[in-house]
């Protein structure tokens, strides 16, 4: 009978290691492209072993025989800007393709050239909270400098911009985020936009870079990270677009895409090779 203490423990051990090695296989190191407004961020994003457990035993993604039917839906979105170059060069080549995209402002930003903003509103373009001065350490500041800086970007847009995503889906600046961060974030009223593929232009690439990762990389529905103020990715949008679109997909905005889809098919998105 002394053997069964020590047989439990390592029945737990290896149960708790199973669910470490399946977390990391399943969910990790894929970061939710979305953490809606209403979701359990501990859940979704805490590397606590309570939370593994529960990822490991509750939220398996679908076989992937049922997620080959997921909509094939892409959305661009563009963080940082306006800026007075690249930013009308990226909306001269989005009018051109007729592709609607979500523009991830920066407060600061909108201020030096409102009249971006205008005509960023004027396109059909979506706009969202990107904050008012993009800190670089946004994932080390506290509840209440979250909070403020979602105000003052969303403060600062809709003088310029009448768009109900402003204050509604916001994106944590260089992708830097906590649990906590996040959750301050769904308090104010906010979803939590990631991505499902990020190219990577952030970095000095070429369009060509940023087309093949695209497509090597594409899943549907898919939510992919670029940025306004680089021209390489607008170079690269016209063989993006055609060859999404050969592939089946339609671009939408990310309201758009959260209007249209569950999302656990967001959450877990099919692989599809464009």
């Amino acid at each position: 009978m002394r053997r069964w203490p020590a047989i439990a423990v390592a029945i737990v051990m290896a149960i708790i290691a199973i669910v470490y090695a399946g977390d990391r296989l399943v969910h990790r190191p894929v970061v939710p492209p979305i953490v809606a407004r209403d979701a359990n961020a501990h859940r979704l994003l805490s590397g606590s072993v309570g939370a593994r457990l529960d990822r490991f035993l509750h939220d398996r993604p679908p076989p992937l025989a049922e997620r080959t039917g997921n909509p094939r839906l892409i959305a661009l979105t563009f963080d940082d800007g306006p800026y007075p170059v690249e930013t009308p060069l990226l909306l001269d080549v989005l009018a051109e393709l007729h592709v609607p995209a979500t523009f991830f402002l920066i407060g600061d930003d909108a201020e030096h050239f409102p009249d971006l903003v205008r005509r960023i509103a004027r396109a059909g373009h979506e706009i969202a909270n990107h904050t008012q001065t993009h800190p670089p350490n946004f994932q080390a500041l506290d509840a209440a400098q979250v909070t403020a800086e979602l105000e003052r970007g969303a403060q600062t847009l809709r003088r310029y911009a009448n768009d109900p995503a402003i204050g509604t889906m916001m994106r944590p600046p260089h992708g830097r985020f906590t649990e906590d961060t996040v959750r301050t974030a769904q308090r104010d009223g906010y979803s939590v936009i990631l991505w499902d593929d990020d190219p990577g232009d952030w970095r000095p690439v070429s369009p060509q870079s940023i087309s093949d990762h695209m497509e090597a990389s594409a899943s549907a529905p898919d939510i992919v990270l670029l940025h306004s103020g680089r021209l390489p990715t607008v170079q690269a949008l016209p063989e993006v677009v055609a060859r999404f679109r050969a592939a089946g997909f339609s671009f939408v905005t990310v309201g758009q895409l959260m209007a249209r889809v569950p999302l656990g098919q967001i959450l877990h998105p099919a692989k599809f090779r464009v």
